[in-house]
């Protein structure tokens, strides 16, 4: 698919064990792989809602009496859901990676390819852009947005360069934030840690973990006994949000023990985790850091 190759996607779907008059739900629908997927399991009464905020993504939608397009951020599922008269469905799908689409279209400002603006906004209708975080967060925010989320331990001496050169100039493209911090990429891990820079901004600009929280909180709602919720995430701060929910039922502390000293949490761990094969990394190589994991609301 040129818009977007979709990662794990028939173990994905697998993983909801879709029954053909089921509703179920795709949170990132993109260039809708998974969704044409699920569909094509689906019979004749099943149907399928799915999320995006990203106006790109809209032009994708499927020609299907069976299926609807909700131009929102997944955090209002429960919202929306029940917008359109639904209570309760059957499984939740979530691709959490950005969109090759994303990372090609270079005034969107994901890529370390391109020079191009830094922007990183999912929803193009939001406030605040990478460059905004740049040029106006304190040294403090900024430090901390680089050692929490692209886990660079030297953040705060980035933070310390990137203000000091932002008042002799604005940094407004991606090439701009490549010079000034040209001292911390040498050529042997140049890439990298590029990528951990922009990961750090592209999290805070969408307030990707925030969003994740919220949405996993709302699954115990929604999901009917025994639904099937399958996520597949791309970095260690997003899988670990996920295991912890799936295992605990928050992100932090411990759960209540019930009357037997049982744990009481929501969800259950369906199998193990699942990586992509080394065929699918070779044809898809933004595969490689993918991870799915399956869990169902506790009956």
């Amino acid at each position: 698919m040129s818009y977007h190759n979709p990662v794990l996607l028939k173990e994905s779907v697998d993983a909801l064990d879709i029954k053909p008059n089921g509703v179920y739900v795709d949170v990132t629908f993109g260039g809708g792989g998974h969704s044409k997927e699920i569909l094509s399991r689906l019979g004749d009464d099943g149907k399928l809602f799915a999320f995006d905020q990203d106006p790109d993504a809209h032009n994708n939608a499927i020609d299907d009496e069976r299926f609807t397009l909700i131009p929102q951020n997944f955090r209002y599922i429960e919202r929306f859901l029940r917008f359109y008269g639904v209570r309760k469905v059957d499984g939740v799908l979530g691709d959490f990676g950005v969109s090759s689409h994303q990372f090609d279209q270079a005034e969107r400002g994901f890529s370390t390819r391109f020079d191009a603006q830094l922007d990183m906004r999912m929803d193009q209708k939001a406030e605040v852009s990478a460059a905004h975080i740049i040029n106006y967060y304190s040294q403090d925010d900024i430090a901390n947005i680089l050692f929490q989320y692209g886990e660079l331990r030297n953040g705060r001496a980035m933070a310390k360069v990137i203000v000091a050169a932002r008042e002799e100039n604005k940094i407004e493209t991606s090439f701009q934030l490549k010079e000034v911090l040209a001292q911390f990429l040498p050529k042997a891990k140049e890439h990298k840690i590029l990528a951990q820079i922009f990961q750090a901004l592209r999290i805070e600009v969408n307030q990707e973990l925030e969003v994740l929280k919220e949405f996993l909180t709302q699954i115990p709602n929604i999901l009917k006994e025994d639904g099937r919720l399958s996520v597949i995430s791309y970095h260690s701060l997003e899988d670990r949000l996920v295991k912890r929910f799936i295992q605990k039922g928050m992100f932090e502390g411990e759960p209540e023990k019930d009357f037997y000293g049982n744990f009481s949490v929501p969800m259950q761990k369906v199998g193990g985790l699942i990586l992509p094969s080394k065929e699918e990394i070779k044809i898809n190589n933004r595969a490689r850091s993918a991870k799915l994991r399956i869990a169902k609301l506790k009956s």
